[in-house]
């Protein structure tokens, strides 16, 4: 039984390790897509420029509630800095607007509808 135990432990691990690899790389590609340095994001993001420097060399993790600002910040969605890079092919940068391409009035639009599913969803759940 501890065989089993140190297994799954080291498999967890593992992907521990391979998930904050993963959430580094899109980090820097999504950054460097937006053409913002990490002084910048750092900015923000209501962080340090060295801070942001020590996660995207993979010495420190950020937060969650850090996660999403920083998602904010690069203007795509939180989970998308945790997919690899197969499960991203659909989100490459191409494919990705930049924020000044989108008008205004669709942003807006686009908020309430979210805004207006996650309270759905929510309700749903309680």
């Amino acid at each position: 039984m501890d065989i089993v135990k140190r297994e799954i432990r080291f498999y967890a691990l593992k992907a521990n390790m391979q998930l904050k690899a993963i959430f580094v790389q899109n980090l820097k590609k999504y950054r460097k897509y937006r053409g913002i340095s990490q002084m910048v994001l750092a900015e923000m993001c209501g962080t340090s420029t060295s801070y942001i420097g020590q996660i995207e060399i993979g010495n420190r993790f950020p937060s969650l509630e850090l996660v999403e600002k920083i998602a904010g910040a690069l203007q795509i969605r939180p989970y998308m800095l945790f997919l690899d890079e197969l499960d991203t092919e659909a989100t490459e940068s191409p494919h990705l607007p930049k924020a000044d391409s989108i008008p205004d009035s669709v942003k807006d639009e686009l908020v309430k509808r979210l805004t207006a599913a996650i309270r759905r969803a929510v309700k749903q759940v309680v």
